[in-house]
């Protein structure tokens, strides 16, 4: 199908940007890499009067050391990502899962900050980015402010970004020497995750330090299994201990059916999921 007809604005700087959106109200839309809107507008699913690209924001890609944190810009690619050095020593986590997301091609256009305010519970980045304790970086009308990942995911493709509003860069604190592993299941190659289990762990002395762990699609937003944490503090990464851990990563989930999978499934999955994410982290 052919999009309904829209005017097209490609700002150069965040200030333009966000003069612009707020100019045009709710009726607009942002394109970052593309991959989640096109498809949307060609089956006009979605009727903007007004597409803002950022892809000509130079200051919204790359990636910085600003002291204890890592700095990921919203339009910095997923292939960039990947290749990058801080990401890979400071943030094993994320390069982890996004050598998951979809495919080389839609990894080479998509883009960081677009695949998190796209919200999809499906969506690979969003429970390592919960786990990780990240923080979003929107510039708005009044300036910039920081939403904590907890704060950020509201509902279903909803996030607390106003339409005045765009997502500049998420800070990471850096988890170095963390084992990192992304575990999850889906039907076919580069297809969404039916549940994903995102999880980084600190051994100090033979016994977890510190445990991360976030659900993938088992909910309308990412969800941080705190219960497996709790569990695995002090504990030896033994196989029955890690078992006994994953036993709880259902714990405040509420998965939905839908025809990848019913809410039994799901469940199951997680428990399974998890228990493979945590021994793999464990033991790398």
């Amino acid at each position: 199908m052919i999009p309904a007809e829209f005017d097209y604005v490609a700002p150069s700087t965040v200030e333009e940007a966000v003069r612009t959106l707020s100019s045009a109200g709710e009726d607009a839309k942002v394109l970052a890499g593309g991959q989640s809107l096109l498809p949307v507008l060609r089956m006009r699913l979605a009727d903007p009067s007004l597409v803002v690209d950022l892809g000509k924001v130079a200051e919204m890609r790359g990636i910085r050391e600003e002291g204890d944190e890592l700095v990921i810009g919203a339009m910095t690619s997923h292939h960039d990502v990947l290749r990058d050095d801080l990401v890979s020593e400071h943030a094993g986590l994320i390069a982890l899962t996004t050598r998951t997301v979809a495919d080389p091609q839609v990894r080479h256009r998509g883009t960081f900050g677009g695949s998190i305010t796209h919200a999809d519970p499906a969506g690979d980045l969003l429970a390592p980015v919960l786990a990780m304790d990240a923080e979003m970086v929107v510039a708005g009308p009044s300036g910039r402010r920081n939403i904590a990942a907890r704060e950020f995911f509201v509902d279903y493709f909803t996030t607390a970004i106003e339409p005045d509003e765009i997502l500049v860069e998420v800070r990471l604190p850096k988890y170095t020497g963390w084992s990192a592993h992304y575990e999850k299941f889906n039907r076919v190659a580069q297809a969404w995750s039916v549940v994903g289990v995102a999880t980084t762990v600190l051994v100090e002395g033979g016994k977890i330090a510190r445990a991360r762990v976030g659900l993938t699609n088992m909910g309308a937003t990412p969800i941080r299994a705190e219960g497996v944490e709790q569990a695995l503090l002090g504990a030896a990464p033994t196989e029955e201990a890690i078992r006994q851990a994953a036993a709880r990563a259902t714990e405040g989930t509420s998965a939905g059916s839908d025809a990848n999978a019913d809410v039994d499934y799901r469940e199951h999955l997680a428990e399974v999921l998890t228990g493979r994410a945590l021994a793999t982290a464990a033991s790398s």
